[in-house]
């Protein structure tokens, strides 16, 4: 497949804080791209000089073999975002929305009408087309949001954190949604802060940290990376909470993740601690219903790899 967008020594600077240092990526077409780091690690720079709205100080970039600083104009009719701040207008109805931004490519009439309402159908408010976005929930409006992005039919799409402070029906609608423009044509870039909808959703992954691409590739291939870790997973009947610090003293692991009665253990790949593991849970009444030995998470590879966490 050919590539629908390609960085090369890409550089931004604000002042004296270097937000882009040197990054070369290439996305490939009708693939989801997520797009990871920590806050100020260059993530929306690197997007906003994608769309236009900032300039680079130095490097190459070409969407759809064109190169952004001649061709933006045509660029930018083939590229729909989908900011991290719902951008609609509150007091013009769902349709009126849609509409708008869509005319701003260039629709018009009879066409601009369909399009908006086959936007509004594909985010599964049709129904809700001729009401206010004040009165939605914030799930409606990151929907409508991205309706907003799609109407044209765009061959690439920015997400920018779709899913940030909303439901989780909203949350699985939009996900299955990205599924499905990404499987109508579409190339997607995504970013977010939850680990679990890139490993669900996307198809390479390029981790950027202090304005550098440190690593980039499909989840399998990022595993490999830090194939120094192992992880041991036990369900239970109980948290595991009270007894977390003195189960991390353990030796041979590194970090423990508990989600309710499930608990992920990180270990030195050399290290075999299962028997003092079980002993331990055994010892503090924690009842164990199943132990497998589990994948490295997305989450050690970026903690490894950056040393720090996503939110950071």
């Amino acid at each position: 497949m050919s590539n629908i967008v390609e960085i090369k020594n890409l550089e931004k600077s604000f002042k004296n804080v270097t937000a882009v240092d040197g990054i070369s990526l290439n996305i490939k077409e009708k693939e989801i791209f997520g797009l990871l780091g920590p806050n100020g690690a260059g993530k929306s720079t690197t997007i906003n000089i994608l769309c236009g709205l900032l300039r680079m100080d130095k490097g190459d970039v070409k969407c759809f073999g064109k190169e952004l600083n001649k061709k933006l104009r045509e660029i930018k009719k083939d590229i729909g975002v989908v900011p991290q701040n719902i951008a609609v207008y509150e007091d013009l109805k769902a349709r009126e929305n849609v509409e708008f931004f869509a005319s701003l490519y260039g629709l018009k009439g009879k066409e601009l009408k369909e399009k908006s309402m086959e936007a509004l159908e594909f985010v599964g408010l049709t129904e809700k087309s001729e009401e206010m976005p004040k009165n939605f929930s914030g799930g409606m409006k990151r929907r409508l949001n991205i309706a907003c992005a799609i109407a044209h039919k765009p061959k690439l799409i920015i997400m920018d954190e779709p899913t940030v402070g909303i439901d989780p029906q909203s949350r699985n609608h939009i996900l299955e949604s990205v599924k499905k423009l990404n499987s109508m044509g579409s190339t997607i870039i995504y970013t977010t802060h939850y680990m679990e909808e890139v490993e669900a959703i996307c198809t390479r992954i390029g981790i950027i940290d202090h304005g550098k691409l440190i690593a980039s590739g499909t989840y399998e291939e990022l595993q490999n990376l830090v194939s120094d870790r192992k992880t041991i997973v036990i369900e239970s009947d109980i948290g595991i909470d009270a007894n977390e610090a003195e189960m991390k003293k353990i030796k041979g692991i590194t970090k423990i993740f508990s989600d309710e009665n499930v608990i992920s253990i990180e270990t030195n790949k050399e290290s075999d601690c299962i028997g003092d593991i079980t002993a331990f849970c055994r010892e503090n009444d924690i009842p164990i219903r199943s132990i497998n030995m589990g994948n490295i998470s997305l989450e050690t590879v970026f903690l490894s790899l950056t040393g720090r966490s996503l939110r950071d």
